[in-house]
């Protein structure tokens, strides 16, 4: 089995960035999620509330990132540092949490509150903050970032052919948006994994990762499925107590480097 992928996802819910290499933090990949949308109350936004963040693409640019909307061209890029300043700040409600955050630059939230016809503002989760995995899972004490709950989720792309012989149509894996994929091995054999390693770095596959309608949303047009795939299929058969389960959650080590192409290997299972 081999990593054949790697995303970042800069900003929560927007776009994703693929990328040959990446470093392991304590809170996931480098750069993944550190950025969040809110909204006029500072509570977290994403597509379930607004599908056309689907619409904001991200591109590599120096010490950062540029952001375009795929059906304004009227909107010129936006620059987003890989940072915020502390030089302004709030708390910004996710999930159940409460986060102290560093606000964006003003010209960013003018530029997705025009985006998106909304009050939004631009925050940064800075090292300082701790967020925390559920506890009842992390005996680690392991970190996250913006995230759901997780610092990285696990997809097999075996997984993912299995599904799109079931449905109408196929459906690319922007759609479960994953932090690492890879090829090799049968479809779902990652339900039973409890500890593997990509290359030399360890990680644990914590529990199956219970889809949304985020996965309904196509990502490139922001249109929703009409008949709610692939949720729909996905419940006939991957439906448990925990949910529709597609892909892993996952913690790691905290440190090391990913390159696509790493061996990935199965150290212990459950």
């Amino acid at each position: 089995m081999i990593l054949t992928q790697l995303l970042l996802y800069p900003i929560k819910s927007v776009g994703g960035v693929a990328v040959a290499e990446a470093e392991v933090t304590g809170r996931g990949l480098r750069h993944d999620r550190r950025w969040l949308l809110v909204d006029g109350n500072n509570r977290f936004l994403t597509q379930r509330q607004h599908a056309g963040l689907a619409l904001l693409a991200l591109a590599p640019a120096h010490n950062g990132w540029l952001l375009t909307h795929r059906q304004r061209p009227d909107l010129l890029p936006l620059y987003i540092p890989f940072e915020a300043t502390p030089a302004r700040t709030l708390f910004a409600t996710i999930w159940d949490d409460l986060v102290w955050a560093w606000r964006g630059p003003e010209v960013a939230d003018e530029w997705l509150s025009d985006a998106l016809g909304s009050e939004i503002r631009l925050v940064y989760m800075s090292d300082m903050v701790r967020r925390d995995v559920e506890p009842a899972l992390n005996p680690e004490g392991q970190l996250v970032s913006f995230a759901d709950g997780y610092p990285f989720l696990l997809i097999g792309e075996a997984a993912l052919a299995d599904l799109n012989q079931r449905l109408p149509a196929p459906l690319p894996m922007d759609r479960f948006r994953p932090n690492l994929v890879f090829a090799g091995g049968p479809a779902y054999d990652d339900d039973a994994w409890a500890e593997f390693a990509v290359g030399d770095v360890p990680f644990r596959a914590v529990r199956g990762c219970g889809r949304c309608v985020m996965t309904t949303i196509d990502q490139q047009t922001a249109a929703k499925d009409p008949h709610s795939e692939p949720l729909r299929t996905l419940a006939t058969y991957r439906r448990t107590d925990g949910g529709t389960l597609f892909g892993q959650n996952v913690t790691g080590p905290g440190r090391g480097r990913l390159r696509v192409g790493d061996a990935l290997t199965v150290l212990r299972r459950r």
